[in-house]
């Protein structure tokens, strides 16, 4: 059968045929894994614009897409489909800037030839100024909107958002919440205010939403939901997006936010003690099971016919509720992995100490993080090599307290959209895009998300493994003696005290 005869209803490789797509954020973590799924399971997609601003060192972005199209993520499709590669077009520009920093002649080729936007990018930081996460998160979308509205052949405008946008709500439904501040005036604000002036209103705005990054999302859906009124779109809500289950390899990662960065310094030894509850879920969600749910929900959208009583189609990525696992039982698998597979150089036996008191925990970030910290530098400074621990410790008790609002408190996710497009795949699609997480193995994901650490972020060779574990077996015989002579110390203490 003529591939073009092919019902787009039927076949999801069929709808994409012939697309054209705008992407931004491709260089971020999503982006890249969008692109990679999209070139090698939808190969005749006509075209993917990808916005890209040049950056600092590397201001050429044909270097920089050819740095990234050399990451391992794209082996494969490098082995299966390597002409695709050639459908990738960089458009100059930046979400930070007004109108996304395009040039004239770009935006007119956008508007004649996309079909299909996927607005992914996002400055994901907590602790960015107000100023700046309203202009890049909140203007951005609207700058897409108005793009969106010239482009003649536009079928769908999906952005890409979080699940914690809504979280005065402990149950979060697949449906448009009111934004928490008039996206308009605060965008206003933030063009028309400098930096300082700005910071002392920070507060004021964000009420209750705990940093900047939310609360700009938090606009940014109001930006989509009053441009659904006249525009195709639709929302998907991904809760932490971490390591790929299967695709394109098991384990893919290339980034340190959020919980891998803790996993990468817990398994360093890094992390005795950890501010967070004991009985708080695990809501984490695979990025391949994000970027299919990302493309079915273009492909359901492109195919209903948008009138002006359409709604906004609001999809959220989140964990089943009924597969989920307590944060601190992820933690205890994965210090069990960690004895199989541990990371090189590492400084202390892999063991976090989950503490619910603030008080008790700065008393043990003194005692297990800083004063070690401090007591390896000076060992390194007099050795000539460079002190580095203090400085770690500084940046992960800074992740630490700003995740701290969600290792404290959980929320529940309507799923009903989600499970819906899951069976609306069609039958031969079902394996390439499924998001079905009902067989999903916790011991098995977090060991393969463990071996992507080591292996793409690290950059550990698996090959060293026997010597990993040398090493390892000298640090716990050294952490053994240590706290066995503060041990006896402290009873020696005792009993001097005691006795006299």
């Amino acid at each position: 059968m003529d591939k073009n005869s092919i019902d787009p209803a039927m076949s999801i490789p069929a709808f994409y045929a012939g697309q054209s797509i705008f992407l931004t954020g491709g260089t971020g973590f999503l982006g890249k894994v969008y692109i990679e799924k999209i070139l090698r399971s939808c190969p005749d997609v006509r075209e993917i614009f990808i916005l890209m601003r040049p950056k600092k060192g590397v201001p050429n972005l044909n270097e920089r897409l050819e740095k990234m199209l050399n990451l391992p993520l794209y082996d494969k499709l490098r082995e299966e489909q390597p002409s695709n590669f050639k459908k990738l077009i960089l458009i100059s520009g930046d979400t930070s800037q007004e109108n996304l920093g395009l040039s004239t002649i770009d935006r007119q080729m956008l508007i004649e030839r996309v079909t299909i936007i996927i607005h992914n990018a996002a400055s994901v930081k907590f602790n960015d100024s107000l100023k700046y996460a309203i202009l890049t998160n909140t203007r951005s979308t609207r700058d897409v909107c108005i793009l969106a509205e010239s482009i003649k052949n536009l079928i769908a405008l999906v952005y890409v958002s979080t699940a914690y946008t809504h979280l005065d709500n402990p149950f979060i439904e697949e449906k448009t919440y009111p934004p928490i501040a008039d996206w308009r005036k605060m965008i206003k604000m933030a063009e028309s205010l400098d930096e300082h002036i700005l910071s002392i209103f920070t507060a004021k705005c964000l009420n209750n939403i705990p940093n900047t990054y939310l609360f700009s999302k938090n606009l940014a859906e109001g930006v989509i939901q009053e441009y659904s009124s006249f525009l195709p779109c639709a929302i998907v809500r991904p809760s932490v997006v971490v390591n790929s289950l299967r695709d394109p390899m098991p384990g893919w990662i290339d980034n340190f936010n959020g919980p891998m960065g803790l996993i990468a310094a817990g398994g360093k030894g890094l992390v005795p003690v950890l501010y967070a509850s004991n009985n708080i879920l695990q809501d984490d969600i695979p990025v391949d099971i994000v970027i299919n749910t990302i493309i079915l929900v273009t492909w359901k959208l492109g195919l209903t016919t948008f009138t002006p009583q359409s709604t906004c189609f609001v999809v959220n990525c989140t964990f089943p509720n009924e597969k989920s696992i307590l944060f601190r039982e992820v933690s205890n698998i994965g210090f069990k992995v960690f004895k199989e597979i541990p990371f090189e150089g590492v400084l202390w036996t892999p063991s976090t100490l989950f503490v619910e008191n603030l008080i008790i925990y700065y008393t043990l970030t003194i005692l297990w993080h800083i004063l070690p910290a401090v007591i390896i530098d000076s060992v390194l400074k007099l050795s000539g090599h460079k002190p580095m621990l203090l400085g770690l410790q500084k940046k992960i008790y800074v992740a630490n307290r700003a995740l701290e609002h969600f290792t404290f408190n959980e929320w529940k996710f309507d799923n009903t959209n989600s499970r819906a497009l899951m069976s609306s795949i069609p039958f031969d699609d079902r394996e390439a895009f499924s998001i079905d997480l009902s067989d999903f193995d916790i011991e098995k994901y977090i060991r393969n998300g463990i071996i992507g650490i080591k292996k793409y972020l690290l950059h550990e060779d698996m090959n060293r493994l026997d010597a990993a574990k040398t090493h390892c077996k000298r640090v716990d015989r050294f952490v053994a003696t240590f706290k066995t002579i503060i041990a006896i110390g402290m009873l020696w203490m005792i009993y001097k005290w005691i006795c006299f």
